[in-house]
């Protein structure tokens, strides 16, 4: 992706461009990890809990911007433990257990799925 798209897609980040990363928030600093991802040219990002302690705002920021890549044709590989984020960006579940994959579906049956995620999740 060109400057001019990452900055499109992250306009916080434009507004900071001439501040060193150690000196962004944690969601600038998120978010700067994935552009810079994507100004490599990859296909695919693999993201472990892109959200932990972020703030609400900045979460539903990463949510819409994944929901962009995948429109464009992105594929998105997401760890997350927070479900309902996890629940807006995804369309296939895979829920694992002391390291163990136990179930795995497609978005469509998860009102199927309610009562397994509790068990695991505790949601």
């Amino acid at each position: 992706m060109s400057t001019e798209e990452i900055f499109a897609l992250f306009p916080n980040l434009k507004e900071q461009r001439n501040s060193q990363g150690t000196k962004l928030s944690g969601g600038e600093q998120q978010m700067l990890a994935i552009a810079r991802m994507l100004r490599t040219g990859v296909t695919m990002l693999l993201l472990d809990e892109p959200t932990e302690g972020l703030a609400p705002v900045i979460v539903h920021q990463i949510s819409e911007l994944l929901m962009t890549l995948k429109a464009r044709g992105m594929t998105v590989l997401l760890v997350e433990q927070n479900f309902r984020f996890a629940s807006r960006v995804a369309d296939r579940f895979y829920l694992m257990e002391h390291g163990k994959v136990v179930s795995g579906f497609p978005v469509e049956e998860l009102s199927v799925h309610m009562d397994e995620l509790h068990d695991v999740l505790g949601v």
